[in-house]
């Protein structure tokens, strides 16, 4: 009768490994350990809600100002003036504020990208969804960056905006703004996509072409988003905008912006 299977067995090693190293491979900036927060903090299981947001997509399919053709183009106008320079300039400059412990540019920070939003459905689901990752971050990652700000939610100092949770939660797990700006930035694309599916504007192998099609303008985004300072924060978006205000109003919706 055979014993229990070891690592040396399966072709790997036993003991002093490098899981909880800083290597490449380890847990140091930017290494293994920063690529699974990353994995976990946006994907579609983790509870925070940011799924079920369609990101104004549903607003121009009502209004019917939107096409299977065009819809990668929508993604593309989204993320180059409205995501990029409201929501991750904003993860980038949380990420810089809780790195140094500056709480109060980081109170700022989401003061303004909360102001940048101008329907309340969009407002809306950036806190709901923004407190809820900061309330699961607490209790999963942990960190003083995390408390602080909860504390700043909480005494209304903050309104508690998702992308100024996910820059907190990021930076409080040592993960590299850049790093964290891609991870959140595909979040958002698959996201919109996900919607594109259930709205049938895209079908699954479609949608996986889109996605990787799109990876230059994120590359574009996230170098501009880092350079960006706090004077430059928000986007120009006005039939976004509209789009939002309309989809508030609808009598049905599938998603909740």
């Amino acid at each position: 009768m055979s014993g229990p299977v070891g690592g040396d067995q399966l072709g790997g090693e036993t003991g002093g490994g490098d899981a909880g190293g800083s290597g490449p491979s380890g847990g140091g900036p930017g290494g293994l350990d920063a690529l699974l927060v990353c994995l976990q903090l946006t994907d579609s299981a983790f509870p925070s809600g940011f799924y079920t947001l369609s990101h104004g997509l549903e607003g121009y399919a009502q209004a019917k100002a939107v096409t299977p053709d065009t819809m990668p183009d929508l993604l593309t106008d989204l993320l180059r003036h409205s995501v990029g320079p409201g929501d991750a300039t904003a993860l980038a400059l949380a990420h810089r504020a809780a790195t140094a412990g500056d709480w109060e540019l980081l109170a700022e920070v989401d003061e303004r990208l909360h102001a940048t939003k101008l329907n309340r459905e969009l407002r809306l689901a950036s806190t709901r969804t923004g407190r809820q990752l900061l309330d699961i971050a607490r209790e999963s990652l942990g960190g003083e960056p995390l408390e602080r700000y909860a504390a700043l939610v909480a005494d209304k100092r903050a309104p508690g905006s998702q992308a100024v949770a996910a820059g907190v939660a990021y930076a409080a797990a040592g993960v590299p703004a850049e790093q964290a700006l891609a991870g959140d930035l595909f979040a958002f694309c698959t996201s919109f996509v996900g919607a594109a599916l259930r709205l049938r504007l895209t079908d699954h192998r479609k949608a996986q072409v889109v996605l990787r099609s799109v990876a230059p303008v994120l590359q574009d985004v996230i170098r501009a988003a880092l350079a960006r300072e706090l004077a430059d924060l928000g986007g120009c978006v006005p039939v976004a905008d509209a789009m939002s205000g309309r989809h508030e109003r609808a009598e049905a919706r599938l998603f909740m912006s």
